[in-house]
């Protein structure tokens, strides 16, 4: 049950620190985040400057933006996988393998949004 005594402005703030935690720890620990991280820093500056009009920037940024996203998913499906234990289970695998399945489909449509963007 929520703390009752988290509300309003005090929640928000709460919020955001876990937050920024996550986004932390997802950096320190994960090097797919990171090598996404720097990916972003790489592509939203270029998506802004090739995009022609804000839909299309906001496309390439979008599907950019999704990657690193989908990735902390991931990432957190996988703890949450390994802390429950180590031993190889068939639902613990599957459910691995679906997280790294939204990644690769992340990837595809990032992929997908620039081609279709800037050559057609």
């Amino acid at each position: 049950m929520a703390d009752q005594g988290n509300k309003g402005i005090s929640r928000i703030v709460r919020a955001t620190r876990h937050s920024w935690q996550g986004l932390g720890a997802a950096y320190r620990y994960e090097e797919a985040f990171r090598q996404e991280v720097w990916l972003c820093c790489l592509m939203i500056p270029l998506g802004l400057y090739l995009g022609d009009g804000g839909l299309e920037k906001a496309l390439l940024v979008a599907s950019v933006i999704l990657l690193p996203l989908v990735e902390i998913l991931n990432s957190a499906v996988e703890a949450v996988v390994d802390r429950i234990g180590l031993e190889r289970h068939e639902l613990a695998g599957r459910a691995k393998d679906m997280g790294s399945a939204a990644v690769a489909i992340a990837i595809i449509l990032m992929a997908a949004v620039w081609v279709l963007v800037l050559l057609f």
